[in-house]
């Protein structure tokens, strides 16, 4: 079996996006048949490397169906030999005879529609594996902002209750539409080929089930659409609350945070039971109209047998062959529902994977060699796509080889947003950053991220064993070398005390202090060793004898190193080479600590401020 080629993704990937942007269930919605059309297409065109042994489903589901169908025929000349036997002698070698081929009938069918449901339980199962492969490929090829206005919760439910229900659907749908739609033409051919006023009776009494449902599918879709949008809202509103819970009940919010979950779950119950209660009453409409068929044949059937026209044999037969032609109206309604919910999840889905991506770069060929780190902000321009508020002005800065440099400024200034412009997170509006002479933009982002280590302020550790989280993706780290930047920040003490050392894994049953995550990233930046580092607030959680041991720690990895420094403190930064000072994305103020005491000026306020404060 073939795998799934990758989905090919951003069409329009390399232009830059200028229109407002919109979050998770704000897209235009357009007319609902056509999105449910639209995003079949897709799944189909997704499924494009499995069409074969589909095709070779579908032919068993097919084939299997006319093995059932020929069985009432069968049967109509066994009961039609055993009536005309009853006076005469009844022929036992015919009768076995047409009993084998029935049961040889029945097995072979029950073969095909047990291959069937394999096959179709097989693709669909690597249908959602590629579907969350892409997913996570995807997510590496998003623009930060995208993030900005996307829930990580969301973003979850996509990949898990969204592609789930896709998956479920295939498997339940495809096999189920194709045997019930070949059970419905074969039977009315065999209904045909038996008596004809009895097939019209069958299919008048049928055809008002066929506008019902329907009409039910016309309306039930939007229900479904707004069930899975907001199933996803319901999953980003628990994560946030559960990864903050500790600030939620710092402020009393239970009470707040329960009220709007009680208003996203009424929703959600709300669009949850139109769509289940609408396409719910397709089976039992369905059933009903079987029903009213059976019976309305029965009556047709009896009338005929009374004036001679028809054989009480073909009573028997044509009384299956409806049941065949009506039983299929009731799983096409139950697949349908089950297509209904596999177009809103797939729309979903694929609104995910058809986001606009980051500029493909794989044309670039500069590199960065023995990089020294000087690093130049020329002229930058800068405001997030999603808004039209330019964040930084102009920003002219350099920094030479090993210095080391400050940038202080009140929240808001566009300190970290400058960070996060050199580090290629987001792409500048205008001018240019260079390193090593070299312009950032001219370089593939991964190799921009490869010169730097980031401590930032926000810790993230993962489960997984404390020596996995300090050289997380830092090849060939010696056990000395680990070590030595765990004794530097003061961490390997308390290492040694836990239960397995260093091959402690980090869970919910290891409880670590703030302070003591911030230790652990700053020492797992210390085993990097990249040519250039950044710390944003990194000392911000630890406390005033742990900071001055950090700082020490610091003082020494950013030896011979271009180092950012993000600080609040500013007694931190007292010993930088060069501290930029801005404020509403310019800079304002900029040299060295005792020259912006001594002017007196934005700088020398903040500084001062501190004191008073702590006074």
């Amino acid at each position: 079996m073939m795998e799934k080629e990758e989905y090919e993704v951003g069409q329009n990937t390399n232009k830059r996006h200028t229109g407002p942007m919109r979050g998770p269930g704000m897209a235009v919605r357009g007319d609902k048949s056509k999105n449910f059309t639209a995003t079949w297409k897709k799944l189909i065109n997704y499924c494009r490397s499995y069409w074969a042994v589909i095709i070779i489903a579908i032919i068993c589901a097919i084939l299997g169906t006319i093995f059932h169908l020929i069985g009432p025929d069968k049967i109509s000349e066994m009961t039609d030999l055993i009536t005309e036997g009853i006076m005469t002698g009844i022929d036992l070698d015919g009768v076995a005879e047409i009993g084998i081929t029935l049961v040889v009938l029945y097995v072979v069918g029950a073969i095909l529609s047990v291959t069937q449901n394999m096959i179709m339980a097989t693709v669909t199962q690597k249908v959602s594996k590629s579907l969350r492969s892409d997913i996570s490929r995807k997510i590496n090829k998003l623009p930060m902002w995208y993030y900005n206005r996307t829930s990580t919760g969301d973003v979850l439910s996509r990949v898990t209750n969204d592609v789930d229900t896709i998956g479920q659907s295939l498997n339940q749908s495809i096999g189920t539409l194709v045997s019930a739609v070949a059970l419905l033409l074969g039977s009315l051919v065999m209904m045909l080929k038996t008596n004809i006023i009895m097939t019209i009776t069958a299919v008048l009494a049928t055809l008002l089930g066929f506008v019902l449902m329907l009409l039910i599918m016309g309306h039930s879709q939007k229900y479904f659409t707004r069930q899975q949008k907001h199933l996803g809202e319901v999953n980003g509103h628990i994560e946030e609350i559960y990864a903050g819970h500790v600030v939620v009940k710092a402020y009393n919010g239970e009470e707040a945070a329960r009220k709007t979950f009680a208003e996203m779950n009424d929703k959600l119950r709300d669009s949850g039971f139109k769509a289940q209660c609408l396409s719910g009453m397709m089976m039992p409409i369905m059933q009903f109209i079987g029903n009213f068929g059976y019976v309305a044949v029965c009556v047709v059937g009896a009338l005929l047998t009374m004036n001679d026209k028809i054989s009480f044999g073909v009573i028997v037969a044509f009384m299956m062959y409806v049941r065949y032609f009506t039983q299929p109206l009731s799983q096409i309604a139950q697949a349908t529902q089950s297509l209904q919910s596999a177009a809103a999840a797939g729309e979903r889905v694929f609104e995910f994977l058809d986001a606009e991506e980051m500029e493909n770069e794989e044309g670039k060929t500069k590199e960065l060699k023995n990089v020294k780190g000087y690093v130049e902000f020329d002229h930058v321009r800068f405001g997030y796509e999603d808004s039209d508020r330019i964040i930084i002005n102009d920003f002219s800065a350099e920094a030479k080889p090993g210095q080391k440099i400050a940038i202080v400024g009140p929240t808001g200034a566009g300190k970290t947003t400058m960070v996060n412009l050199l580090m290629r997170f987001h792409e500048i509006q205008g001018g240019e950053i260079r390193i090593d002479g070299i312009p950032t933009k001219d370089l593939k982002r991964e190799d921009v991220h490869s010169q730097f280590c980031m401590v930032l302020q926000d810790t993230w550790l993962f489960e997984g064993t404390v020596r996995e989280n300090l050289i997380y993706c830092t090849e060939n780290v010696s056990d000395e070398k680990m070590k030595e930047a765990c004794r530097a920040v003061g961490l390997d003490h308390f290492i040694r005390t836990l239960p397995h050392g260093y091959d402690t894994v980090l869970n919910d049953q290891v409880n670590l202090s703030q302070g003591q995550k911030q230790q652990l990233t700053i020492a797992r930046a210390m085993i990097a060793d990249k040519p250039m580092l950044i710390l944003d607030e990194a000392t911000s959680s630890v406390d005033t004898r742990t900071e001055l041991q950090i700082q020490k720690a610091m003082d020494e990895l950013m030896e011979n190193r271009t180092s950012f420094v993000i600080a609040h403190r500013l007694s931190t930064i007292k010993n930088a080479d060069l501290i930029l000072v801005m404020k509403d994305g310019d800079i304002i103020e900029r040299g060295t600590h005792d020259e912006l005491i001594e002017k007196g000026g934005f700088y020398a306020d903040l500084y001062n401020s501190q004191f008073e404060q702590a006074s």
